[in-house]
């Protein structure tokens, strides 16, 4: 994914979180400032506006949320009967949720960790073909170079036949008459 396109998708998932969020809060209502205990509150609505409290759909009734323990105790409510946060999301389908989401994330890392590590490798090394073919070049302008010495040892051979080259003793010498 080129660095247009993942923006655009992490400013959608921002997005479509914002509003899933917004649509939870469908009075308008923030966090009351005074606190009152969890077992004064009669409805769902006021009881899921403290986040220290839990309803429970079994017995309609909101208790403090059990912050020593990561779930409610089911004989206290059971999970799908629980709500917290969001009096339309009980809590076993707010666990899986959060499951799923937190898997797929991992997941995506996972992915794109070893897209980004195998794309590297390919790059960072030659192509076997690339190998070949450089290897099989090699070899060629090596024959190519011991060729042009074989000539240039023949050519020379053949000039000091014939008395071509300047530096050497001509095996002829001219007479003269004195």
């Amino acid at each position: 994914m080129d660095p247009s396109r993942r923006s655009s998708f992490t400013v959608s998932v921002l997005v479509a979180m914002l509003v899933f969020v917004a649509m939870g809060r469908t009075d308008g209502s923030t966090t009351p400032s005074r606190k009152l205990p969890c077992t004064a509150q009669t409805t769902c609505d006021t009881c899921i506006q403290y986040s220290m409290c839990l309803w429970c759909y079994t017995n309609n009734t909101c208790t403090e949320y059990p912050v020593s323990h990561l779930l409610p105790w089911s004989s206290e409510c059971a999970l799908s009967q629980a709500r917290w946060g969001l009096c339309w999301v009980n809590f076993e389908a707010l666990i899986i949720a959060m499951a799923m989401l937190v898997g797929g994330i991992l997941i995506a890392i996972t992915v794109c960790c070893c897209w980004c590590c195998c794309r590297r490798r390919r790059q960072s090394r030659p192509d076997r073909d690339e190998e070949r073919f450089a290897k099989r070049r090699e070899e060629i302008r090596q024959r190519s170079e011991e060729r042009a010495g074989e000539r240039k040892t023949r050519h020379e051979d053949i000039r000091k036949k014939y008395g071509l080259i300047a530096d050497s003793d001509p095996p002829y010498n001219k007479f003269e008459n004195e």
